[in-house]
Order: C-alpha cells, then structure tokens, then sequence
C-alpha cells in the first residue's frame, strides 16, 4: 500500500467522524477551511480530495433516512483517493430503482450498500454484482428494527456470495473497506 496515497503536499490526510455541530465547531476553529459535511457529520483536512486512483467505489443506500451513513462512507471512500459515486433511494421496497442502477453497480471495483430496516439491499446487490460488497447497517427504522440488530443480522446471513458487514452506522468502516478493496494494484 502507498503510504502517500493519502498525503497532500506532504499534509497528512486526516478524516475527523461523528462529528457533532460542537466537535465540528472546535475543528473548524483552528481549521477554518477544513471540508465539512453536517448531515454525515464528517470533516477532512486537506480539504481538497487527494487526485483519485484505483476503481469505483458505488454507495447505495436504500432510503433518504440512512443518508447521513451512505454519504460518511462515500466522503471516506473519496478522501482515501477513489472515485465515488452516490446512489441515493434504491431500496428492496421500489426494487426496479436499484436495477435501473445495475449498469453502474457492476462498473464499481467496490459497493458500500448502507441500508436499515430489513437490511436486504446488500444481499440483493450481491446477487447483481460480481465486485465485493460491502454491508453497512442503520439504526434507523421502526417495528422490529431494534435500532440496526435486525438489518446487521440480515447482512451478516445473506446468502449471496461476496458480503462482507461492518458495524452498525458504521460508514467510516465502510468507505475504507470498500477504498481499500477499490486501491490501485501493484503486480
């Protein structure tokens, strides 16, 4: 792995995550022009995205509520050096919107797929894509969602071949698995 993949102008690139509006503040106080995305309450320095190398890494995230978690993954995944693109509201419940995406799914080196509720996105994706797959559920949901036990237990016993769980709301965790899955190959 190129340890400088991650370095601007010899700055070391750094991701500051779960950032509440108070953390960020105090961030933002001593750097001013640090990127800062409020919704996945994530910052970087150097605020500008390192030049991208390596695959696609795709986000999915099924709906509007686990936003905040897809576009933590993604900013992560980007600031990591890859290409990203967001897919936002594909979930299993409207099915025929992930597979308008599937073109773009399976150009993807890697797919984060954040999703709740049920959590069967990721297996669905799967089941459409031959690139890793990485699962990330949300605690967002109602009923019997207990707040991500149930999609993380669906993530983790979906059948289709190349999922790999991380932890609950964990887009960080996600967005460097899949950039590291996603890096330039050395032969």
């Amino acid at each position: 792995m190129d340890r400088g993949a991650g370095r601007a102008e010899g700055v070391p690139r750094t991701l500051f995550t779960r950032a509440d509006s108070e953390r960020a503040a105090a961030v933002l106080q001593v750097l001013p022009d640090a990127f800062h995305d409020p919704e996945a309450r994530l910052l970087a320095w150097p605020p500008a995205p390192p030049r991208p190398a390596g695959g696609l890494v795709v986000v999915a995230c099924a709906g509007t509520s686990d936003l905040p978690v897809a576009r933590e993954a993604a900013h992560t995944a980007r600031y990591l050096g890859r290409r990203t693109e967001l897919v936002v509201d594909v979930g299993v419940a409207g099915l025929h919107r992930i597979l308008a995406r599937a073109g773009l799914l399976r150009s993807a080196a890697a797919v984060v797929v954040v999703a709740g509720m049920d959590g069967a996105l990721p297996g669905v994706v799967a089941g459409l894509v031959s690139a890793p797959v990485v699962a990330v559920p949300t605690s967002v949901g109602y009923g019997a969602a207990f707040e991500g036990l149930a999609p993380l237990l669906t993530m983790l016993n979906a059948c289709a071949p190349g999922v790999g769980v991380v932890n609950i709301d964990n887009g960080y965790g996600g967005g460097h698995l899949a950039a590291q899955i996603a890096a330039p190959r050395r032969d």
